[in-house]
């Protein structure tokens, strides 16, 4: 029921004349932190609510995210050759209008392991989420422009604040995001 109630407080917060809904896609460049691999490109997409509250906004969001790593010239037996970790992102924005049409940008970011597809370079997979936890905290700072015709486009970086606990290694998620979004 608390939770319930935490809901419509939240939504009716949103649901002002100052609030702007939109949606964001871009590409993402992801890698863990103290490990021996290389970025990988993904992709994510989403929706987001934004509250204008003259300098600053608030901007909850929800997204689809691609992460992971490359193994260049990777060896063992059998060898890794990439790895996709597919997250659900939740992040909560804050943002400062320095001008009409530029802003920084700053907030946490929690996220939920949706699935994970594991190659390797003889072509087997593998996909079970066991050897990583299933959820993920960061960090999220970024740079935003307003665009002609509703368009935004902005540049972030998700730092991971905590263990991905990756086969008992300590290991963070670390995406860099470039993102163009509507507003409606």
């Amino acid at each position: 029921m608390k939770k319930l109630l935490v809901l419509f407080f939240v939504l009716g917060l949103f649901s002002t004349a100052n609030a702007q809904f939109g949606v964001r896609a871009g590409l993402n460049s992801a890698n863990f932190t103290d490990f021996e691999s290389d970025p990988r490109a993904g992709f994510h997409v989403g929706a987001y609510f934004r509250k204008d509250l003259g300098l600053i906004s608030i901007e909850p969001g929800l997204q689809y995210s691609q992460k992971g790593h490359e193994r260049v010239g990777a060896t063992g037996s059998p060898a890794v050759k990439n790895e996709r970790l597919n997250y659900v992102d939740l992040p909560v924005l804050l943002r400062v209008n320095f001008l009409p049409f530029l802003n920084v940008f700053a907030g946490p970011q929690g996220s939920v392991l949706v699935s994970r597809k594991l190659e390797y370079v003889d072509g087997s997979t593998e996909t079970t989420t066991e050897p990583i936890k299933g959820y993920d905290i960061a960090g999220v700072v970024g740079v935003g422009a307003k665009l002609p015709l509703g368009l935004n486009a902005q540049v972030s970086y998700d730092i991971g604040l905590q263990s991905a606990n990756y086969y008992n290694q300590d290991v963070k998620n670390n995406v860099l995001k470039l993102s163009i979004g509507y507003d409606f």
